[in-house]
């Protein structure tokens, strides 16, 4: 199995979108301080993330993430995520 997952720092008010075979073990390294390009922004959360039974659909779906609709797709879902969760949550403390 490989995912596709993007994570999301507080402290930079950036996400990274990325694709692996583990994805615990990968969050873990991201929020390692070992990663070139993530090192800066730990915390890393994880915020969205699919599965696929290929590399090669993980592969595409990652750059299609990273391209302009790709990322316009993102926004949609994680909004529509967002209010979900709310709507749940509505009236618990």
């Amino acid at each position: 199995m490989y995912y596709v997952y993007v994570l999301y720092s507080k402290k930079l008010n950036k996400r990274y979108i990325g694709y692996c075979a583990d994805l615990k073990r990968r969050l873990r390294y991201h929020n390692s301080g070992n990663s070139k390009f993530t090192s800066k922004g730990v915390p890393w959360n994880l915020v969205f993330y699919e599965a696929f039974i290929s590399k090669k659909d993980a592969v595409r779906e990652e750059k299609f993430l990273k391209s302009g609709s790709g990322r316009k797709r993102l926004e949609y879902l994680l909004e529509n995520t967002m209010n979900l969760i709310k709507w749940r949550g509505a009236g618990v403390d």
